[in-house]
């Protein structure tokens, strides 16, 4: 219960209290939390009171908002390692995680002045744009934007990338190995498109990830800009003291 001759304001040990029952699984991940009246009935304190808790909860992952329907237990945050190079499916596969990638365009197209550069190719060399909405457990984690270029990849034209990995693709069936890349990441407030498509909040914060790939021959054939949601992924690396 909270106390309120503690010497902690009423907002943080509300904020304990609820990380407590979140860490203890009494919470679970999903689950709808009872709202701010319910709360500031609950523990006789004001709404303005459980309204800071949940907030500095939200922003630090560990609670979801969804407008019109409540607060929620968020979901652990899916990791990605810096030290390997895969691609979305194979990160879900390693985790048993079941995924897919909605189609939203596959189409040639002329690449961005910048893509032209990381590929290394002028805008008269055809460039396959391949956008797909990532899913994890039927929820939307990312939107995909990928360029690519190598010989003959018009016939990527023909291909159905629902539900298949890209880089086996392209080991597979095209002679393409992926062998290392050039790789930022960067925080941003999503689009309104992203705010769509990702099902999050106006303004809420995404992870922009640009990668540049090369093959087995040092040629760079891949350029992928991704917007990730802050609230279920995040990017880890172990580093080493020299």
């Amino acid at each position: 219960m909270l106390n309120k001759n503690y010497p902690l304001p009423m907002y943080y040990q509300l904020k304990e209290l609820i990380r407590e029952k979140i860490i203890a699984g009494a919470w679970q991940p999903g689950g709808l939390i009872p709202s701010e009246r319910e709360l500031s009935e609950q523990y006789n304190i004001s709404r303005m009171t459980a309204r800071q808790a949940l907030t500095e909860l939200t922003n630090e992952g560990l609670l979801r908002r969804v407008q019109g329907k409540g607060t929620f237990v968020a979901e652990p945050k899916i990791e990605q390692a810096l030290t390997r190079l895969t691609g979305f499916t194979e990160d879900m596969q390693a985790r048993g995680v079941e995924s897919k990638g909605h189609v939203l365009r596959l189409e040639l197209v002329t690449a961005p002045a910048l893509t032209l550069r990381d590929l290394q190719i002028t805008s008269e060399q055809p460039v396959m744009l391949l956008e797909r909405l990532r899913m994890a457990k039927n929820e939307a984690i990312a939107l995909e934007t990928c360029y690519l270029h190598f010989n003959n990849v018009q016939r990527l034209l023909q291909e159905d990338f629902e539900g298949i990995s890209l880089y086996n693709l392209l080991t597979e069936k095209y002679g393409i190995t992926p062998t290392r890349a050039e790789q930022q990441v960067g925080a941003d407030l999503c689009s309104q498109r992203e705010q769509k498509l990702l099902n999050i909040t106006e303004g809420a914060p995404v992870l922009r990830n640009r990668r540049v790939a090369f093959d087995q021959r040092g040629r760079p054939f891949e350029c992928t800009e991704s917007a990730y949601r802050a609230d279920r992924y995040v990017f880890q690396a172990e580093l080493a003291a020299l």
